[in-house]
């Protein structure tokens, strides 16, 4: 079997009511897909975190190297495309670029040998995972502590157990608006703050101390991701565990936050990090470290898709215990177009729990719909 083709899909939608975090505005979602088909009529799909635009410029680029190539040795590809590029893209685009790539072969694989991804990554360790709504962004119009408060309690009552804020507005709103939150949303239901690294270590401590009092089950981005000594004092100054690493590409990347004790929880997007073959690496890490997995969701039902594959065989955090703490899943309840219409069995959520597909690949059952329509 071998590679034949290499196509890329740019898809767009705008959105029917604008929103914002910290540090910018969207009026439109964007997925850019990746379709890999071999000699023998197998087709793998992929995604690609990051601009549009520019990740599909870098797999075009990857695509010479990858046709007449085995689609089944994924991690000879990778690496061999990855020292191509070593000295231009050890982060960013270009590693965003190859794991959509390899996400796609990943699901060549698992239809290849008819089993579901994560049973060739070793296994599911689950068969279905706890999912947190991702929502709560601002609005043009209305009021914060009104509009987000009745938002987080919808989610709630949907069936969710726990729901993620979106901070970095400044100290003094952001902790009114969590205070309004959790109290809509009651004691019982989990409750994140994301500031999506709008804030230095002073802010970010500052903020901390103010909403400990909330039992926030993590501080997502609290400052920038290549400033792991802040990351470190936000961590050192705060109960609240501190979580990022969704802008942190590979093994090598990851291995700078274990080692210096930087976050309590990593954040590994598949469609930006590397892709499964990375990311079940850089899991298998953390938790060596004894540090929690959690992936970071963002994108189209292909990127979801793969990210239930990931999650399945994401080690638990507590492995010794009788009633191990296992890792959740972030769900985007966020307008996106895009998302599910291009998957003929959309994912979803029963009761704030979705369960881990089974099937071939990525489980898509080759029902992935043409594109034309959406763009």
């Amino acid at each position: 079997m071998k590679i034949k083709d290499v196509k890329t899909h740019i898809l767009s939608a705008k959105l029917t009511t604008p929103f914002a975090y910290s540090r910018a505005w969207y009026d439109t979602r964007t997925a850019m897909i990746v379709e890999i088909e071999t000699d023998n009529g197998l087709i793998g799909w992929g995604e690609c975190y990051g601009p549009a635009v520019m990740t599909e410029a870098v797999v075009r680029g990857i695509k010479p190297w990858l046709i007449g190539a085995d689609p089944l040795k994924s991690d000879l590809l990778w690496e061999d495309i990855y020292a191509r590029l070593r000295d231009h893209g050890q982060k960013g685009l270009v590693i965003e670029g190859l794991s959509g790539v390899d996400i796609a072969l990943w699901d060549i694989r698992g239809k290849y040998f008819s089993c579901p991804s994560y049973q060739l990554l070793g296994g599911a360790l689950r068969d279905d995972v706890q999912a947190y709504a991702t929502g709560l962004y601002r609005r043009k119009e209305g009021n914060p502590l009104e509009y987000l408060p009745d938002e987080a309690a919808g989610y709630v009552n949907e069936g969710f157990k726990a729901v993620k804020l979106k901070v970095g507005f400044g100290v003094k709103e952001d902790a009114a608006v969590t205070a309004a939150v959790r109290e809509a949303i009651g004691p019982d239901v989990e409750l994140m703050v994301d500031a999506n690294h709008a804030y230095d270590a002073v802010s970010a401590i500052q903020l901390g101390r103010l909403i400990e009092q909330y039992d926030i089950s993590w501080f997502e981005e609290p400052v920038p991701p290549e400033d792991l000594v802040g990351y470190k004092a936000v961590k050192a100054a705060l109960t609240i565990p501190v979580a990022g690493g969704e802008c942190e590409y590979t093994r090598l990347g990851f291995r700078d936050i274990l080692t210096q004790n930087a976050m309590d929880i990593i954040q590994p997007d598949i469609c930006a990090a590397g892709g499964l073959s990375e990311c079940k690496k850089i899991a298998d890490m953390a938790w060596s470290f004894g540090v929690r997995t959690n992936p970071h969701v963002w994108g189209s039902g292909i990127g979801i898709a793969a990210s239930l594959q990931f999650i399945a065989m994401v080690p638990t955090h507590t492995p010794v215990s009788l009633n191990p703490k296992q890792p959740i899943f972030e769900f985007d309840q966020t307008e996106h177009p895009v998302r599910m219409a291009i998957i003929k069995d959309p994912i979803r959520h029963q009761q704030g729990r979705i369960a881990i597909p089974q099937g071939p690949g990525l489980v898509l059952k080759s029902t992935v719909k043409r594109f034309r329509r959406i763009r």
